[in-house]
């Protein structure tokens, strides 16, 4: 008997150094592997999203990756215009941005990486009263024009946001009259 308990406690142990080896990368990450991960991150997706804000808020894991999590958030223009919170999808912009950048792969990437952007913005949009969701696109497609046009929200004129907000407050009032 005690020679198959330690026979099982052996295996046990080999089963959880095995497990442990596959775990724990051996060697440096790849410029494949970061690329890949990196593409997975940036797609149209909710799920593309999901998965790259998840690690943005536990990054330890993917720490050998050395990705660049900077960001000014949507630049100059404001991060939450009228309200509408529009700050995480231009961090999730300026990741894809400052990352492919870093690995050469820019210019192949960037359209996918606006319409991300867009994607991400109209998302927020949905999650807002039906009543000013239509001020909410307007922004989310000024903004998306401006990063596809000129690579940075920076170019989101006040007049674009006041537009916004008009159509804002007239939806508001109108649903208040009805």
């Amino acid at each position: 008997m005690p020679r198959r308990l330690a026979t099982l406690l052996a295996s046990g142990a080999s089963a959880l150094l095995a497990t442990l080896a596959i775990a724990s990368p051996a060697a440096a990450v790849t410029p494949a592997q970061k690329l890949s991960v990196l593409s997975s991150w940036t797609q149209t997706s909710a799920s593309s999203y999901s998965s790259w804000n998840s690690a943005r808020v536990n990054r330890a894991p993917w720490a050998d990756y050395n990705f660049n999590w900077s960001t000014d958030y949507c630049s100059s223009s404001p991060d939450n215009p009228l309200g509408f919170t529009f700050n995480l999808g231009c961090y999730r912009h300026d990741f894809g941005y400052r990352n492919y950048k870093a690995v050469g792969q820019f210019s192949a990437n960037k359209s996918r990486l606006d319409n991300a952007f867009y994607e991400d913005l109209k998302r927020v949009c949905t999650t807002y009263n039906s009543v000013v969701r239509p001020a909410c696109y307007s922004l989310a497609w000024t903004y998306y024009q401006a990063v596809s046009i000129f690579g940075s929200v920076a170019a989101v004129q006040q007049a674009d946001i006041d537009r916004a907000a008009r159509m804002k407050a007239q939806a508001e009032a109108n649903a208040a009259t009805h």
